[in-house]
């Protein structure tokens, strides 16, 4: 049985260690056939390193590598092209000199792969430029440019606009070198989390081609489940492979929807333990310093309907929760339409792994419950698994209950209908309910309904002064049930909630 590639992120390392290798080399030729510059964004630990470290081989001519590979009999290996990597993936630029410092690093790696030696008093975007032309002539031929991580300096400060600013100035300046150089240039491809505007920072490089979302592209990163029951076949065949798909499937990319390989590799690795094991190397701090900015509507955040405008509105001055939710790997699209007014999405997490993480982070931001959010997820859960209708209004009632005073203090969040049902929606989701808010039918639109094998919890929220018993009324005279007849049971949930006592003031339920 072949070894695991975790953390591997060199083509090398990995055909001559016997490691498992899920082959993108028929995709990398269909990239190289022809001259370009391309753009690529996927989410972190999404093998786009690997995939660049696959291009540098091929680019270099290093043939043996690829023995039994889609590309082996294919490429023209005794054409080999000198090549300029830049990965910015490590390490944390905090000024612009960290970034300054650390992209002359890197240069100076490159100058000794390729023997050219680069005057010490230059700076990186001079360093840059001098590599190229010297790599031109010296080799004779031209030059492959690979950026992995080309957004990590701005990332690393997103909630600190001023320093964002300035590493995206210094990083426009040191990508103008490739825009005026394309005598020297034969391929270029870049890598990121992000797609910052192109105008912004890769000003003058019309010719970059986005394949962020081309259908043909849309495997290249990521595994398939074709490749988990292949490639992976040894290693998963005692894996519950239905449920390994519900819990990492799902990342569309109008290709096959595919899985990250950092939760496939750890899943085996733990023997088939299934853990959040990709949410839990990230930091999504961020995300809530940005939901602190606005009030945000919880489900509408994970069923979200973007356009085109809306996913690529991504630059230091103005950043778009939504679009970082998706380009994050926080969010995917799930439907795609054409409208009068052009492309539309729809966005929602992508699998159970996500739905549960993303969902107790809101509940943090919504509640600032850490350590008693636990106790509330399970009593919630059993409540609604045997059922036990009333002992779910108890759980709901001592949850709100116990959301600190404090927590509203500069906030006016419980002011706001939408502030209990993100919270119960929130916690649902957690649990891995199916969740769909904001739930149509032919007669109106139910706040959420919530699936747990055979059946269906239909609920609807008010905000009111007094109990009045209007959700439930509302429930049953616009016959919301009806779409869902096929479950065995069915439940009809009204709530009333009071801003003033912050709870539960009116429950009701029935039975159809």
């Amino acid at each position: 049985m072949k070894n695991l590639p975790i953390g591997i992120q060199t083509l090398s390392k990995i055909i001559e260690g016997d490691f498992v290798y899920v082959d993108k080399t028929e995709i990398a030729y269909s990239l190289i056939q022809k001259a370009g510059y391309y753009f690529l964004s996927r989410p972190r630990r999404f093998g786009k390193s690997l995939f660049l470290d696959t291009l540098k081989e091929i680019f270099e001519g290093n043939k043996e590598l690829f023995k039994g590979l889609y590309i082996y009999d294919k490429w023209d290996w005794e054409v080999k092209y000198p090549v300029l990597r830049v990965s910015l993936g490590s390490g944390v630029h905090k000024t612009v000199q960290d970034l300054s410092e650390n992209l002359l690093w890197i240069l100076k790696k490159t100058e000794r792969d390729l023997g050219i030696n680069c005057n010490t008093n230059l700076k990186p975007k001079q360093c840059f430029e001098h590599l190229l032309f010297s790599a031109y002539e010296k080799y004779n031929q031209k030059v492959v440019i690979l950026i992995d991580e080309y957004d990590k300096p701005i990332l690393d400060n997103i909630t600190d606009k001023d320093v964002a600013r300035e590493m995206r100035d210094a990083m426009k300046d040191f990508y103008g070198v490739i825009k005026d150089n394309d005598a020297y240039i034969q391929f270029v491809f870049i890598t990121g989390v992000s797609k910052f505007s192109k105008m912004n920072l890769f000003s003058g490089l019309n010719n970059l081609e986005d394949i962020t979302l081309h259908p043909h592209y849309g495997n290249i990163c990521g595994y398939t489940h074709n490749d988990l029951l292949t490639v992976f076949e040894e290693h998963l065949r005692e894996a519950d492979m239905q449920k390994v798909k519900q819990w990492y499937n799902g990342y569309n990319y109008f290709g096959d929807k595919v899985y990250n390989p950092f939760d496939i590799l750890l899943f085996i690795s733990n023997e088939f333990e299934f853990r959040n094991y990709w949410w839990e190397t990230g930091n999504p701090s961020f995300l809530i310093d940005m939901l602190k900015t606005q009030n945000y509507y919880i489900p509408e955040l994970e069923n979200f309907t973007a356009n085109e405008e809306i996913l690529n509105t991504f630059d230091v001055e103005r950043i778009e929760l939504v679009a970082l939710l998706w380009q994050t790997g926080y969010l995917t699209i799930t439907k795609k339409s054409s409208t009068l007014f052009g492309i539309k999405y729809l966005l929602n997490t992508p699998n159970r792994e996500i739905q549960t993480s993303l969902n107790s982070l809101f509940i943090t931001y919504l509640t600032g419950q850490v350590t008693e959010k636990l106790k509330y997820q399970e009593k919630l859960f059993n409540m609604l698994d045997k059922p036990d209708l009333e002992g779910f209004k108890d759980a709901l009632f001592t949850l709100f209950a116990s959301i600190s005073y404090t927590n509203f203090t500069n906030s006016k969040l419980y002011k706001y209908e939408g502030y209990y049902g993100s919270v119960v929606y929130a916690y649902l989701a957690s649990i891995g309910l199916d969740i769909i808010p904001e739930d149509i039918t032919n007669l109106g639109r139910m706040d959420l309904s919530a699936k747990l094998e055979d059946k269906v919890f239909i609920f609807e929220f008010k905000l009111a002064e007094k109990a009045t018993g209007k959700a439930l009324k509302q429930i049953k005279e616009k016959r919301y049930w009806e779409k869902y007849q096929d479950f065995k049971d069915i439940y009809l949930i009204g709530i009333e909630f009071s801003r003033e006592q912050r709870n539960i003031i009116g429950y009701e339920w029935e039975k159809v």
